[in-house]
């Protein structure tokens, strides 16, 4: 039988926190909270773990008195390893019960596709700072839990599947996912340092790739004839002046160095500014507001921003200006699309006179694209987008389909029909899917 009255949580320590060695994670009890809207877990992928515990509970009364137990706190601290969720669950008697929830840990393909998938776009980089799985990741098969997928064990005497202390641990570690979707992919089997540190080493290969495969070859006077007896050789020509500042090597990180971000952002904005004064005379940060001067400093460093400094500039920078990272991964593609008119195109919407913005949808349609849907300066499928600049160019964004999530992507280019086919690598409207529900007015 039940005890009266509800177990008060157990009030944590001063100061505590998740303990970890990154394989290892500890932490300490939840307190006591009943559901707002019906749903458990406050996230979609917290919520595909209940789901996945509900799918296969073979008797409901139990799974209900479960999901009291966590409610009502009964659930003691849990700690995570690879492939196992242990904790101490106080039921009718004076002693808890040791409950456990096992799964089988992803395989080293699972981890290869995650983490391309997480590399491939700045949007899921961007989410994963935020604390947030995107959807994009459910591909990844074995990360998310399938019905049958959780094994319950308890050291009570009920042998149901699961018995009422491993649903309650089953529901209060769905609040852990809600806070943390690292702790997910600790249950999978890798932690949180060693998954940052392996997306850290693709970026900065990646990111040494682009720099050499763009370093010019200089002219240069051969020593031999500068030592040599006789008039010396004029001097070279000046270089002329680049299209755009060089990149500035990628620093590794070395505990006796100077901080790698920092010597990245002060060869970068030497380098920026140092162009822009021998090209126009002009400081290109004077006019800035200080939310475009931060988009600007986040989007001449390069890489996705998962190094641990790079997550420090993120987060320092949105935080600073009431931002999330989020805002800021978006608004730093918006500005290496167009600079501080892709900026204002991705947050000033407005309302452009007849002319071009009237002639663009005949010239799509003409074009085999499906039916754009017009809002202001925006023109939208389900998801393509097309945004037109005050500057006359039309802006391309891309959204996972009905989701309105609108990124910048591609080139700006001053004809609609040219944006689009760029964006879509040459290959024209084929699976493009037109807008089921209103174009969104963010």
């Amino acid at each position: 039988m039940n005890r009266p009255g509800a177990r008060a949580a157990r009030p944590a320590p001063r100061g505590a926190g998740p303990r970890h060695d990154d394989r290892r994670r500890t932490f300490p009890a939840v307190p006591p909270r009943a559901a707002a809207d019906g749903r458990f877990a406050a996230t979609w992928w917290g919520n595909a773990w209940v789901s996945a515990l509900e799918r296969t509970a073979l008797d409901q009364a139990r799974l209900a008195r479960g999901r009291a137990y966590a409610e009502r706190g009964h659930v003691d601290a849990i700690t995570v390893t690879p492939g196992r969720v242990v904790a101490y669950v106080h039921g009718s008697r004076i002693r808890p019960y040791r409950t456990e929830i096992r799964m089988r840990t992803l395989g080293d393909d699972g981890w290869e596709l995650f983490l391309d998938e997480a590399a491939a776009r700045p949007e899921h980089m961007a989410a994963l700072l935020d604390k947030e799985v995107p959807h994009a990741l459910e591909a990844v098969e074995g990360l998310l839990p399938a019905p049958g997928d959780l094994l319950p064990d308890c050291s009570c005497p009920d042998d149901g599947f699961p018995c009422k202390h491993a649903a309650a641990l089953c529901y209060q570690a769905a609040r852990l996912l809600d806070e943390d979707p690292f702790v997910l992919f600790l249950m999978r089997g890798r932690g949180e340092g060693e998954l940052l540190a392996e997306l850290s080493r693709r970026n900065a290969a990646r990111s040494a790739a682009e720099t050499t495969a763009a370093a010019p070859v200089l002219p240069a006077v051969p020593a031999r004839e500068v030592l040599a007896a006789g008039p010396v050789p004029p001097l070279p020509p000046p270089l002329p002046l680049p299209d755009r500042p060089g990149r500035p090597a990628v620093f590794p990180p070395d505990p006796h160095a100077p901080d790698p971000l920092a010597l990245d952002l002060l060869a970068g904005e030497a380098a920026a500014r140092a162009h822009a004064f021998l090209a126009t005379g002009h400081d290109p940060v004077a006019d800035l507001t200080p939310w475009q001067d931060a988009v600007r400093l986040a989007a001449a460093h390069p890489g996705s921003g998962l190094t641990a400094s790079t997550r420090a500039l993120y987060r320092d920078l949105a935080d600073a200006l009431d931002r999330t990272p989020t805002d800021l991964a978006r608004a730093v593609a918006a500005w290496r699309q167009g600079g501080a008119e892709g900026l204002a195109v991705l947050e000033e919407p407005w309302d452009p006179p007849a002319g071009p913005f009237d002639r663009a949808r005949p010239a799509l349609l003409a074009a085999d694209f499906p039916a754009f849907r017009p809002w202001r300066n925006h023109l939208s499928t389900s998801s393509l987008q097309l945004r037109l600049g005050k500057d006359g160019l039309w802006y391309p964004y891309e959204s996972d389909g009905g989701r309105e999530d609108w990124w910048p992507r591609g080139t700006p280019d001053a004809d609609p029909v040219g944006a689009l086919t760029e964006l879509l690598g040459g290959e024209g409207p084929s699976g493009v899917t037109t807008r089921t529900a209103p174009p969104s007015k963010e």
